[in-house]
């Protein structure tokens, strides 16, 4: 019995190495990445303060919604073109920065060995595409890194699961059985234990990583059971708009931002969006404005997403309460069809400058297909990325 004692101290022992060394090395990555940002940061300020001497530190300040003149000049040029699967069915993307890997859905390339859907992996750094890693039975929704970890991708899938697959060791490591089909999924924001899954009933389902077995609520739809195309999460931040955090879901019926409120309730506002034909809501933390795409209509020929900026105001005078809402900022006309669920972008100008762009896919015509890019602020078009399929995810 005491030599059993010391064989279970023994594994409990090696265990919590094994935990260490992982940890370890999670850390020291996020230590490097940190060291080499602050490096680059140095050198940009450097940079700046030589730029400021020569032009006798005279600067144009450079307001959100008007570009400056040197960007007129700057385009994104084609770099390289990637062919993921040869039989298509590639739906979502999504991007891990630490890692700097590019994940995009596809079917099994040996279905007769290894049925299925997995992710294709695609190193950003040599713009090479490395392995596939098998993870659901059935086409997936959505994709989403986390900051609980470098490198754990969530992922919701037609088979009934969301799962949680390490690309450190390339396995899946947590599986959730929903019930349902799940259309999309994302993290939450202000607390990383917490993951959502959006439902082909319109239900949310939260699960918390530290209980394996089953969700730990259910939001259920307020109105019509519709699937639940996107969820997105808005963290808390002091935003004289919108200073609350929570979940952004969006059906094909329309909106619902659901409030997160002390003690692990929330509260669902109903965003006024056009009725019926919204096929994807993408958020843009920092500003907090969100782009609802429309698909082409009688009244409307072509493919519209509305720029949104969502805001609050007090229900009463009195009460703490508040009415989240939305108010579109701006439209954006892309292609005349639209076959598929697609999404679109809504992104900071990588100038750092405060502006944003709004980028949609553009199914326009054969010779003309790929994508548009809109300054948002002004509403101009900067310019037309070409491809030659109609975009279905912009990341």
């Amino acid at each position: 019995s005491s030599l059993e004692k010391e064989q279970m101290l023994r594994r409990q022992a090696e265990l919590e190495s094994a935990q260490s060394r992982l940890q370890l090395q999670v850390l020291t990555g996020e230590c490097s990445k940190l060291r080499k940002q602050v490096q680059e940061l140095k050198a940009l300020v450097a940079q700046h303060n030589v730029s400021a001497s020569q032009q006798g530190g005279s600067f144009r300040t450079c307001l959100p919604g008007s570009l400056p003149s040197s960007q007129s000049q700057r385009k994104y040029h084609l770099e390289k073109v990637f062919v993921v699967s040869q039989t298509g069915s590639c739906r979502v993307m999504a991007y891990c920065d630490s890692l700097s890997c590019l994940v995009v859905s596809q079917p099994s390339p040996q279905s007769t060995f290894i049925p299925g859907c997995g992710v294709k992996m695609m190193s950003v750094a040599n713009l090479k595409s490395s392995q596939y890693i098998p993870i659901h039975s059935k086409q997936i929704r959505g994709l989403a890194f986390g900051s609980r970890a470098a490198g754990l991708l969530l992922s919701a899938a037609l088979d009934n699961t969301l799962k949680l697959t390490s690309l450190a060791t390339n396995t899946v490591v947590q599986t959730y059985n929903t019930g349902r089909p799940v259309w999309s999924c994302c993290w939450c924001l202000d607390d990383r234990n917490y993951i959502y899954a959006g439902l082909v009933n319109g239900s949310i389902m939260i699960y918390d990583l530290r209980h394996t077995n089953s969700h730990v609520q259910e939001l259920v739809p307020q109105k019509s059971r519709c699937p639940m195309v996107s969820l997105s999460y808005l963290p808390r931040m002091a935003s004289a708009s919108l200073p609350y955090g929570g979940i952004l879901a969006g059906t094909l019926e329309g909106a619902c931002f659901w409030e997160k409120k002390a003690g692990d309730s929330y509260q669902p506002h109903h965003l006024p969006l056009e009725p019926g034909g919204c096929i994807d809501i993408q958020t843009e933390i920092s500003t907090r404005h969100c782009l609802a795409t429309y698909r082409p209509s009688k009244n409307n020929t072509c493919v519209r997403c509305v720029m949104m900026e969502l805001t609050c105001s007090p229900l009463t005078e009195a009460s703490d309460d508040v009415v989240c809402s939305s108010n579109p900022v701006q439209t954006f006309s892309a292609g005349p069809t639209c076959k598929l669920l697609t999404k679109n972008a809504i992104f900071q100008s990588p100038e750092e400058d405060g502006s944003v762009f709004v980028c949609a896919g553009d199914g326009a015509s054969n010779s003309a297909l790929g994508s548009l890019l809109w300054d948002a602020g002004s509403g101009s078009l900067l310019q037309k990325l070409q491809a030659d399929l109609p975009g279905l995810d912009i990341c």
